[in-house]
């Protein structure tokens, strides 16, 4: 698969494996480049999740999956976030499917997404103390 024209003024680096394109984005663009691309034809959000790193800097990766149904294109976009406090921009202005599938990264790995319109948790308990996807959580969950 081909990068859409344009997309290149958003990527950092590209990764093709399997027939699927995987961009790398900067993450203080990851809207423009969300909005060039749906206008693009990836009219379809399909995911967002995250993976920590930890030890490793950056320690997080945010991670969208498009879909463009008109081409059967799918294209995968990356940000890399570090630190204790991870933020981005929310991508619900884009597609309103970002909604749940970022209150679960929210949830699950303690990013934060900027501009959300309803970022709580959306799987633990609203009581819930840390993030049990975070590789440095405790084996045993928090102390009650």
């Amino acid at each position: 698969m081909t990068a859409p024209e344009g997309l290149e003024q958003f990527f950092l680096t590209t990764v093709e494996k399997l027939g699927q394109l995987t961009a790398v984005i900067a993450p203080d663009r990851i809207i423009e480049a969300c909005r060039f691309l749906k206008d693009a034809g990836f009219e379809r959000l399909s995911t967002v999740t995250a993976v920590d790193r930890y030890p490793s800097h950056p320690r997080f990766e945010v991670i969208y999956h498009l879909h463009s149904i008109s081409r059967n294109q799918r294209l995968r976009l990356k940000c890399f976030l570090d630190g204790d406090s991870p933020e981005i921009d929310s991508a619900t202005a884009v597609w309103r499917s970002a909604n749940w599938y970022e209150r679960e990264v929210f949830d699950l790995f303690g990013v934060r997404f900027r501009n959300h319109p309803d970022l709580r948790r959306i799987m633990m308990p609203e009581d819930w103390e840390g993030h049990p996807l975070r590789k440095d959580y405790p084996v045993a969950g928090p102390r009650l």
